[in-house]
């Protein structure tokens, strides 16, 4: 066989390539691509004894097509030979591990959170010897896997570990985006295909020979397994007849012909070769796999005989001779051949919850409540670990086994509920339609409807209507016990309230709700005041939220998205953004889609609040791209109405009103009230951004009364220094004032960090006594989030310098003016960074370039930048220092307009010239 690389033919190019593969120093990756036969696994093997002679180690895995939805396990192969390198990384990376491995909780890594921890093992993996990781099939990898893989042979570069991937050419995989270098591998020239075929088959007759070169098309496989075929007396017979097929691709005729093998067995021998088959036994040789991860087959000589397995040399196990071997197996099995397979395969994985369930699915057919029970089990598990897809295929399988029709309901109620939020909107009405029959006259049915009405189409009314009476009937029809679908309903309920931004509605809701107790979560609580009256019921909801997700490892995706939304009201998301970035990418390949979506629209209002604004409409437009794909409208006009309000704080105002005028026209008719208070908080904003104070006051005032917040208005809070500001640049200096005051009667800085900031600013802004003033400036200016929040800090910066430009005198003005200016141009704020220039300009300072060293250092300011300058990284920073490296990243931030630079890079340089008098 060509896979005997001692004996291959031909492939000198090929050869060459993987030569300089092997030899070249640092690591990198390369996929080779090709037909099923074409000699794929044969080159793979030659990368093998090369990699032999250099000394390598080889990992080697495979992927099986009936795991390649089951989340990280292709991945699995590829680490799991390296456990015993995992105990020597640091902490965080161990955790990710043990997560992926299934030993301990928390929540699943994203690709990059995996990738990088991959490397760092890989690494250390190599430090003594270079490895090589060789995968073959790698198509039917899972997704997760994939993903992972991908980005770590991206990132192989300067290392000693090479990746190689070996793909059948007509199955698409997630390698097909990876970006990594590739080498096809094509069928043989007619020389190189004579010289195998006499090689291995010396002495056809001419009719028989010139019969197989036509039909294997220089196909090695083909060459080599042909012949006998051919052989059997069959000679005489053109090719219809001798293969049974017209028209057929070669893999198929190629599996005729290892079905001719797999029927002369014996039925234990094949009975065998399916079991190992169904668990993907490898193809070729299984170097450095290990022991027990797969079925072992036993007494299959007879196999082997007739050139089905082969016996790999390392550990002595028969393996397939090639994948289509495996794939004929299945094909020819009949379904109680497989269903007894897999049962017995069930058994075999007993303790691996998801595997288990894979082969268990598929080898019952009466109901049976306790593999119900087990298949439902595995698809939570897959659910909290970004496979939504496979834990909607569980569910839907748990509910055909369920034994009463209520747990088939529920069951199907669960996996609609999954699909909704995976952004398989068809499927779950499907799905909530076959397990209600009618489709509409039950909750879980109200469930379904409603969430499909509400995202696809923004239809608050209706969803409303039909969500206030579910759970209305199910509260008359005596419910006594916490209850998962009368949770969901509640959550959905509160959902599309938040939207429609309704006070009817919520008073309605709270009515409903509050005579329910316990029976309502205590997370759904929390949804419940902080997504309607921040301003009214949000007190201590930043506590709830916190310890809500001290859980993480028991929440759904769902539950993490909502629990975020409610730190966006109370403006602490900052501090679960990095869970949600880990996560985001796992749900938009194979877990909750439409939660993915909120986490993209979470994700760039905290990049908008801490000033990473390009960072924001990157993250935009790839929300954008994702509801226009899985047709998600609301979605849509909520991600146009965020890019809105980004564009109008840049000053962009033509994009601004355009994009506000989409979303209005959209919103408003349909009753969705948040976005409708979105886009006239567009409207304020860019009037703010033009200097038109007036339009800015009209569109504010649209919002909220100035001396009060607007109930169920989330953006009533949010805007109070924009009608501060409006107000008191056209006169209304009573309105704004009064409005000042409200927000501190109210106790806003209570409630959030950022309220806290403008509550301070707006009274400081609007304050008669200079004491008063002072204070309030002082204490805006020195919260310890004031860094988190650079935009608000700014503008009140920029109206502190123009209160003491007149009553100070300019030179006391200029450092709030400076560091103004220098905020809103690192922004990319044009209108307002002028705004600021304008009033330094006033005060005689120059603003041809920044106004370096004007603002002092603080000594902690001064030691963290003589560490960054020294090349220490944030967190070795802060293990130096106890502070977190999130505490070092924003006094960096604000080091830097203070020296007048923008990168780490300039640091030395900066330092080196402030006087030591400027550093206190």
């Amino acid at each position: 066989m060509e896979s005997l690389v001692g004996n291959m033919v031909g492939r000198e190019r090929e050869r060459e390539l993987l030569s300089e593969f092997v030899a070249a120093s640092g690591g990198r990756a390369l996929v080779l691509r090709g037909d099923a036969g074409v000699g794929k696994s044969a080159l793979l093997d030659h990368v093998v004894e090369l990699a032999a002679v250099e000394e390598h180690r080889v990992i080697r895995a495979a992927g099986v097509e009936a795991e390649s939805e089951l989340p990280f396990a292709g991945l699995h192969q590829f680490l799991y030979p390296l456990l015993s390198y995992i105990d020597r990384l640091d902490d965080t990376h161990r955790g990710v591990f043990d997560i992926v491995f299934g030993r301990g909780k928390g929540a699943p890594p994203s690709v990059m959170t995996l990738g990088i921890a991959v490397l760092d093992l890989l690494s250390l993996a190599a430090s003594q010897k270079p490895l090589l990781l060789v995968l073959d099939d790698g198509q039917w990898f899972d997704a997760s896997s994939t993903e992972v893989c991908g980005f770590v042979g991206r990132r192989l570069t300067g290392g000693s570990v090479k990746l190689i991937v070996g793909l059948r050419s007509n199955v698409p995989s997630g390698f097909d985006t990876a970006a990594l270098p590739q080498l096809p591998v094509t069928t043989l020239s007619e020389k190189d295909a004579e010289q195998l075929l006499d090689m291995h088959h010396p002495g056809l007759q001419p009719q028989i020979r010139r019969l197989v070169l036509d039909e294997a098309q220089g196909n090695p496989l083909a060459l080599l397994e042909l012949p006998p075929y051919v052989r059997g007396g069959r000679a005489g017979r053109n090719p219809e007849e001798l293969f049974g097929y017209t028209g057929v691709p070669l893999p198929l005729r190629l599996q005729h012909v290892y079905g001719t093998r797999i029927k002369s067995l014996g039925e234990a021998v094949r009975a065998e070769l399916l079991r190992g088959a169904l668990d993907g036994v490898g193809a070729g040789t299984a170097a450095d796999r290990t022991r027990g991860t797969r079925y072992r087959m036993m007494d299959a000589d007879e196999a082997a005989a007739c050139g089905l397995l082969d016996i790999d040399p390392l550990s002595g196990d028969f393996v397939f001779r090639h994948p289509l071997v495996r794939s004929t197996v299945v094909q020819m099995a009949t379904p109680n051949q497989r269903r007894a397979a897999h049962a017995v395969l069930a058994d075999v994985h007993r303790d691996d919850l998801e595997r288990r369930a894979t082969h268990l699915a598929a080898s019952t057919i009466d109901p049976d409540e306790q593999v119900a029970a087990t298949l439902e089990a595995a698809a939570d598990s897959a659910t909290r670990r970004g496979g939504s897809q496979a834990a909607i295929a569980w569910l839907t399988r748990a509910a055909e086994l369920s034994e009463s029709h209520e747990e088939r309901s529920r069951r199907l109620g669960s996996a609609a509920y999954i699909a909704g939020h995976s952004g398989q909107l068809d499927q779950a009405r499907q799905l909530v339609r076959s397990g209600t029959g009618s489709g509409n006259d039950s909750p879980n049915s109200a469930v379904t409807s409603g969430y499909v009405a509400l995202f696809e189409d923004g239809d608050v009314r209706s969803s409303q209507r039909q969500v206030f009476a579910a759970i209305e009937s199910m509260r008359d029809s005596g419910v006594r016990e916490p209850d998962e679908v009368l949770t969901r309903l509640v959550d959905l309920l509160l959902a599309i309230n938040q939207y429609a931004g309704d006070e009817a509605a919520w008073e309605r809701t709270h009515e409903l709700l509050s005579p329910l107790g316990d029976l309502v979560p205590s997370h759904s609580r929390v949804y419940q005041d902080a997504w309607g009256d921040v301003v009214r019921r949000g007190a201590g909801v930043h506590e709830r939220v916190e310890r809500a997700f001290a859980g993480l490892h028991d929440l759904e995706p769902w539950d993490v998205t909502r629990l975020a939304v409610a730190a966006y009201h109370v403006d602490t998301l900052s501090h679960y953004r990095p869970h949600l970035q880990r996560t985001v990418d796992r749900e938009v390949k194979t877990g909750a889609l439409a939660d993915a979506m909120t986490m993209l629209h979470l994700i760039m209002l905290d990049q908008i609040a801490v000033g990473e604004w390009d960072e924001a409409e990157r993250t935009g437009q790839r929300c954008l791209e994702l509801t226009t794909t899985h047709r998600h409208g609301l979605f849509g006009y909520h991600t146009h109405a965020y890019l809105g309000l980004l564009a109008a704080m840049r000053g962009q105002t033509d994009r601004a009103r355009e994009l506000q005028a989409v979303v209005d026209a959209w919103a408003r008719p349909r009753g969705v009230g948040f976005l409708t208070q979105i886009a006239d908080a567009i409207g304020t904003t860019a009037a703010l951004s033009e200097g038109d104070y007036e339009a800015a006051y009209l569109h504010a005032i649209g919002l909220t009364p100035p001396g009060t917040f607007a109930p169920y208005a989330h953006q009533a809070s949010r805007t109070l220094l924009d009608l501060v500001e409006a107000a008191l640049h056209t006169g209304r200096a009573e309105q704004a004032r009064r409005h000042a005051l409200a927000a501190r009667d109210a106790h806003l800085p209570d409630l959030s960090p950022r309220l806290a900031l403008i509550t301070h600013g707006a009274l400081a802004m609007t304050a008669t006594d200079p004491a008063e003033a002072d204070e309030m400036y002082h204490r805006a200016e020195t919260h310890p989030a004031a860094a988190t929040f650079p935009f608000e800090l700014a503008r009140i910066r920029l109206a502190h310098g123009i209160r003491l430009r007149h009553t100070q005198g300019r030179k006391a003005a200029r450092p709030s003016l400076t560091l103004a200016a220098e905020t809103f141009e690192r922004l990319g704020a044009p209108t307002w960074a002028e705004r600021a220039r304008a009033e330094l300009r006033a005060t005689g300072a120059s603003t041809a370039s920044s106004s370096t060293h004007l603002a002092a250092l603080t000594w902690q300011e001064r030691r963290i930048a003589d560490l960054a300058a020294g090349g220490l990284t944030n967190k070795e920073i802060g293990e130096r220092m106890h502070l977190s490296p999130r505490t070092v990243s924003s006094h960096l931030y604000r080091v830097f307009p203070k020296l007048g630079i923008t990168s780490r890079a300039a640091l030395r340089d900066a330092l080196g010239k402030i006087p030591d008098d400027q550093n206190v």
